[in-house]
């Protein structure tokens, strides 16, 4: 069971740590829960978000959840959490300290600017499980490196070194220390700050209607599908699916 823990280790930054550090600070409930509930309550400048040990987030905990247990993990506290993220008003840095893959990657790409640790890799590996990523999620990836590198992400299910994600746009930087940035960050005129970031993100146009929920029901056919209990019986067993496309 992981959990969230919030310190200040600088006037004006908070810091968010995810603590699942046996499991690669792998995402189970309680820490989505954590962050939904810890976010909302911060007093800072300037927000860091990293993992406990030497990984960021290795993504889902799916180990003991069954594949119908896992669909309401994704939808749910998963949301849950990034909408906390979203509504942070003060910039927010990912301090991606170690491996970042699936839904731990996302979280990061939720945040305002990224921090790299040079031996690092990110990964989106919905493909090996059967899921089909949540359009919201997709669009934050087409929005940070483009729709060519987010189909490469996607669709091969291969993970890129942090000297390629910074190429990308994926990360801000590699080797910088997140902490004194944020210290930095801190230190700007906090209206502006406030300001440029509600700007920023309201400059993303919501899609249409129907076709949000056309892909809302793609998604939620996935996670009924043969593809998807096979696909998490076989991460779990450690052993290649076979797919059957149905």
């Amino acid at each position: 069971m992981g959990s969230v823990r919030v310190d200040q280790p600088a006037d004006g930054v908070a810091r968010v740590t995810i603590d699942n550090a046996a499991k690669r600070n792998a995402l189970d409930t309680e820490i989505l829960e954590g962050l939904a509930r810890e976010l909302p309550a911060l007093d800072a400048r300037c927000v860091v978000v990293t993992g406990a040990g030497g990984a960021f987030s290795a993504g889902y905990d799916i180990g003991n959840l069954t594949p119908e247990r896992l669909a309401d993990v994704l939808i749910h506290p998963f949301e849950a959490a990034l909408a906390a993220l979203d509504a942070v008003p003060v910039p927010i840095v990912a301090d991606v300290n170690g491996h970042a893959f699936g839904g731990g990657l996302e979280l990061a790409l939720a945040c305002d600017l990224r921090v790299c640790a040079p031996g690092a890799k990110l990964g989106m590996p919905p493909a090996r499980l059967g899921v089909v990523y949540s359009h919201t999620g997709l669009r934050r990836f087409v929005d940070a490196i483009g729709t060519a590198r987010t189909r490469q992400l996607f669709l091969t299910a291969e993970p890129v070194d942090a000297e390629t994600a910074l190429a990308w746009g994926l990360v801000n930087w590699v080797g910088e220390d997140a902490v004194a940035l944020a210290v930095r960050i801190a230190a700007l005129a906090p209206l502006s700050l406030r300001g440029n970031k509600r700007v920023l993100n309201a400059l993303i146009p919501p899609l249409d209607e129907a076709l949000e929920a056309e892909l809302e029901a793609l998604r939620r056919e996935a996670f009924s599908s043969e593809d998807f209990a096979e696909g998490v019986r076989a991460f779990v067993e450690k052993r290649a699916p076979s797919w059957r496309g149905k």
